[in-house]
């Protein structure tokens, strides 16, 4: 696989994967960790063993990269050993760290209502709303268009995340109004002929394209530390805290899996 241009490794790695539809985000990593492979080699993974198996990995626990960094390049790798290469051998040469089991980390109901006032204009107030008030990952908020906001059942429609699943979320009526509100503010980039239900909510520096995760989590951050939020909480903590604060004022757990989108769901809670 080169590590230059589209070899026709790659490109054979890049139909199955397209075969099996798998997301965007999950075939960059893929090819990621492939090319990683292909360096170390120094020539092409058809060519590889078992033994430069075993060195590969090797060398990444020496990197002292993390686990979850480490099992995401083997699981590129695996894939295309399995599937594209039909190298069965080698990929059953490929193992897996668990990763530690760590509680998350929530903010307090105070915190999140400080990070909210703090915002420093409209769009930041609603795109944190979004993470907080309705539980949403980063990825279905930059992803949100026209179409997915029921206004009249109070419902935004997630299509398609994680798992490649759809559910519906609540839509508070305060949530709602400031909705409306950036909407008559937001800038128009959409290309000319877009339909108004296939406009992005929140769209990005390039026409037709939304605003993206990383620019979203810096407007998290710079919100954080404005609020005097210390804890190192991400982004993703916005989805936790939303979930815990919900347990703590006795929402059924059920109610908060199918929000969620999970089979299984239990946020912690303090005590």
């Amino acid at each position: 696989m080169s590590t230059d241009s589209i070899s026709p490794l790659r490109q054979r790695m890049i139909e199955d994967m397209n075969a099996r539809k798998l997301c965007a985000g999950t075939q960059r990593g893929h090819i990621r960790g492939c090319k990683r492979f292909a360096a170390f080699l120094k020539r092409s993974p058809e060519t590889a063993t078992a033994e430069d198996i075993r060195r590969f990995q090797l060398h990444l626990a020496e990197a002292g990269l993390s686990i979850c960094t480490r099992n995401q390049i083997m699981t590129g790798v695996r894939f295309l050993l399995r599937v594209t290469l039909r190298r069965l051998d080698l990929a059953a040469e490929i193992y897996h760290l668990r990763e530690p089991q760590k509680i998350p980390l929530v903010m307090s109901p105070d915190e999140t209502k400080r990070l909210l006032a703090v915002a420093r204009n409209l769009k930041v107030r609603v795109l944190l709303s979004l993470g907080y008030g309705c539980g949403l990952r980063a990825g279905e908020v930059i992803r949100l268009k026209v179409k997915h906001i029921d206004s009249a059942q109070k419902i935004i429609r997630v299509e398609q995340s994680k798992g490649r699943k759809d559910r519906n979320v609540m839509l508070s009526p305060e949530l709602l109004d400031l909705l409306r509100q950036w909407w008559k503010a937001r800038p128009s980039r959409d290309v000319a002929g877009t339909p108004l239900e296939e406009r992005w909510l929140f769209p990005g520096r390039r026409p037709g394209r939304p605003m993206t995760t990383r620019q979203l989590n810096r407007l998290f951050h710079e919100a954080a530390d404005a609020a005097g939020i210390r804890k190192g909480v991400t982004l993703h903590a916005l989805r936790h805290s939303f979930a815990t604060h919900l347990l703590e004022r006795g929402t059924d757990i059920r109610v908060i899996q199918a929000l969620f989108g999970m089979a299984t769901y239990c946020p912690r809670t303090a005590g």
